[in-house]
């Protein structure tokens, strides 16, 4: 995946914004003011920092040692970091962007989850 698909794919969701607020070389993408991807798009390797389920995110560092590491800078629980150009399939990849945004969704206020929900 290049810096280009994934800036487009975390973009595609609802309500989905990229800002700044670190320095202009960390792109931050969030849903109603949230995080929910992290990712220096000009870095080598590409990696993205993603919100995951604690379980999911042990599981899943096992499974693609060095590639799916705990967050960097991040709370290492919750947080997951991603290498998205390597031999990671784009699948895979994928899921773990909207996985992400789904657990930020889901921690939103009701009323914020209703307004997304609407066209």
């Amino acid at each position: 995946m290049t810096p280009q698909e994934l800036r487009a794919l975390c973009l595609s969701f609802n309500a989905a914004v990229e800002e700044f607020p670190f320095n202009p070389e960390t792109s931050v993408f969030k849903v109603l003011g949230k995080m929910f991807a992290l990712s220096s798009l000009e870095g080598s390797p590409l990696t993205v920092n993603l919100k995951c389920d604690p379980e999911d995110a042990v599981r899943l560092r096992g499974e693609h040692e060095g590639l799916i590491i705990p967050g960097w800078h991040m709370n290492k629980r919750h947080w997951n970091t991603v290498t998205v150009d390597g031999p990671l399939p784009e699948r895979l990849v994928r899921e773990l962007v909207e996985d992400s945004y789904d657990l930020v969704v889901a921690g939103l206020p009701r009323a914020e989850r209703l307004r997304l929900d609407r066209p």
